[in-house]
């Protein structure tokens, strides 16, 4: 295997990264910014000069890694700041091996060859690719990094070092130490204790902004002690703990030191302010995913939106609503294979707020755009716009509670922006796996613990299914919702397999590289809302994870070109399929809405 021929080398050479640094001695006396921009212009220059010299040396394929292997950990040093202060050349410089296709719309359509450090990673263990090509990736790679360099001109206030710090800290539980950018060598841990040593500088860069001396020795301590814990090996590496433990009192000492440097947040972002917990219902700035504007979800507007829900008058004919393919008592689903009326399965409406797009193929941008479909539709409610006016125009109730919460005449916004509201209050994050990771009980068993662990490491689950949200929303930045290609079969046939009928993506611009793409959805609540894929093929969860078990589509001899999800076997034995199932049964919320049809 790769990752086995190679072990040795990386672990030989991991260690070398900062021995051939030497700390600038003027930086003491530079200003905090000055001192900071100094140091990260510093290792980006040591970042570049490692792609340099793994292209010098790329026909040998050892010493190329040795030299990939240190410009990746100093890129991983440059992430907190990279990510922050200029987060598109971070994504390209990170992004994964697969075709970039950017679709603004059908006259303007982008089809992008990837590059980056995952790309160099795979390209070097990729026996068919030339030296030739290997130097081209690695080449444009080193160009963006120097145009990084050159137009670095750090300007950051206090607060904007604490997000940042905030960030890189999230970024690691959520993605950093899964293997999700991290694709052949799985050096996750290794990379999150670089990261942390590049928070480690930071802090100590900024140490006279600590008027506590105890608030800046804790940070220094905790991040001592994660660095420990992270010395461990990938698939065994307990991720619960990581995040239950450390995580979460990182967030805690953000807090602190806000209040200890007297700074504010002067706005939020994806997390809220105050978040000392990522799975929590005070863990997401609502307002930050809705693209229209956004107002305080109140309960009134939660309760008239919730009526309107469940109102079959806004459809032509009077025979359904959004109740209808959303039952509150089945998870916000139907049960079905197939919804009433259209092609596809219907989703939950859990936590279908925190994303960017909306229906499998991402045609709309928010939910108050996704209602306009659903109306409009002649397989749903058939009617348009005008009729949700005149609908609620008709109903005294309806006229009352309107004048009391939107105050001015009643418009067709309005109707669907309670519905929206209501949608946007669905986040319950009370499930049993939630009330333990935030210490509020004991309950979890040894082998849902172990489950989670899968989910994040060997089962490679939340490379796709990020959490918090368990969706493809991607952390920290949630300005993307993925969509991916993993060859859902028509039926549940494992030996004549074939694709699903269903374009996906395609049918919305025609792109040929978005055939069979489809948005990635949330797997909380995953034990109600069965049975499961765009088509509903498979009934179980064990069906579900025997399927990626065998590499998705393509390990069932689906041939598909722009297959996203790794077509190799995961290899998890029986014991650990059960530990993963009965994980992902951690992840029920419990609901106390009323039940309605």
């Amino acid at each position: 295997m790769i990752k086995k021929t190679h072990v040795l080398i990386v672990c030989l050479f991991s260690f070398l990264i900062f021995s051939c640094k030497q700390e600038n001695s003027t930086t003491q006396q530079l200003s905090a910014i000055d001192g900071l921009t100094l140091s990260y212009k510093q290792d980006l220059k040591y970042c570049i000069s490692y792609l340099d010299s793994l292209v010098n040396s790329s026909s040998n394929k050892e010493i190329a890694l040795q030299h990939y292997l240190s410009a990746r950990d100093y890129f991983k040093k440059c992430e907190p700041i990279l990510a922050f202060a200029d987060s598109e050349n971070y994504k390209a410089l990170n992004q994964p091996n697969i075709l970039k296709v950017e679709e603004e719309d059908a006259t303007d359509i982008k089809i992008k060859e990837p590059f980056g450090f995952q790309v160099i990673e795979e390209a070097l263990f990729d026996e068919s690719l030339s030296t030739l090509e290997l130097n081209r990736i690695c080449e444009k790679t080193k160009n963006r990094l120097e145009l990084v360099y050159k137009t670095t001109n750090l300007k950051l206030k206090d607060y904007h070092v604490l997000w940042l710090i905030r960030d890189e800290i999230n970024r690691i539980a959520l993605t950093g130490i899964t293997g999700f950018d991290s694709p052949v060598l799985e050096r996750s841990l290794e990379e999150a204790i670089i990261s942390y040593k590049g928070i480690k500088e930071i802090l100590t860069i900024y140490k006279d902004h600590f008027k506590s001396e105890k608030v800046y020795d804790s940070w220094s301590t905790e991040i001592d002690n994660t660095i420990q814990t992270l010395n461990g090996t990938f698939e065994t590496f307990n991720r619960y703990s990581f995040i239950k433990n450390h995580t979460h009192r990182q967030l805690t000492l953000i807090l602190d030191s806000k209040e200890d440097w007297g700074t504010d947040f002067p706005y939020q972002l994806a997390f809220k302010d105050n978040v000392v917990s990522l799975f929590s219902k005070n863990t997401f700035n609502l307002e930050y995913f809705a693209s229209e504007k956004f107002d305080t979800i109140s309960p009134e507007k939660v309760k008239l939106g919730e009526k309107l829900f469940n109102e079959k008058a806004l459809s032509k004919n009077n025979t359904i609503s959004c109740a209808t393919c959303h039952q509150a008592d089945k998870y916000f689903t139907d049960g079905k294979k197939i919804a009433s009326g259209v092609t596809r399965n219907s989703p939950t409406l859990l936590y279908a707020a925190l994303q960017q797009k909306f229906f499998y193929d991402n045609r709309a941008g928010n939910l108050e755009g996704q209602i306009v479909s659903v109306v409009n539709n002649a397989n749903e409610f058939h009617t348009d716009l005008k009729h949700l006016e005149t609908v609620v125009k008709n109903n005294a109730e309806y006229k009352e509670a309107f004048s009391k919460i939107y105050k001015d005449s009643i418009t067709q916004n309005q109707v669907r922006n309670a519905i929206a509201t209501f949608i946007r209050s669905l986040t319950p994050f009370n499930s049993k796996f939630d009330k333990n990771i935030n210490g509020l009980e004991n309950t979890l068993t040894t082998s849902e613990i172990n489950g989670f662990n899968i989910f994040m490491g060997k089962g490679k689950c939340a490379t796709c299914h990020f959490p918090p949200l368990f969706n493809g929303t991607v952390p920290v930045t949630y300005k993307e919702s993925e969509m991916e290609l993993i060859g859902v079969p028509k039926t549940n046939d494992t030996i004549n397999a074939e694709i699903d009928n269903d374009l996906g993506r395609f049918l919305v611009f025609g792109t040929k590289q978005k055939k069979h793409f489809f948005k990635t959805p949330t797997i909380r609540n995953i034990e109600k809302t069965a049975p499961y894929m765009h088509n509903g093929v498979f009934n179980t969860l064990e069906e579900v994870v025997d399927f990626y078990n065998k590499g998705g589509g393509a390990g069932l001899g689906i041939d598909s070109e722009f297959q996203t999800l790794p077509p190799d076997e995961l290899n998890l034995n029986k014991q650990e399929v059960s530990e993963l199932v009965v994980f992902m049964k951690t992840l029920t919320d419990s609901l106390s809405i009323n039940k309605k049809t």
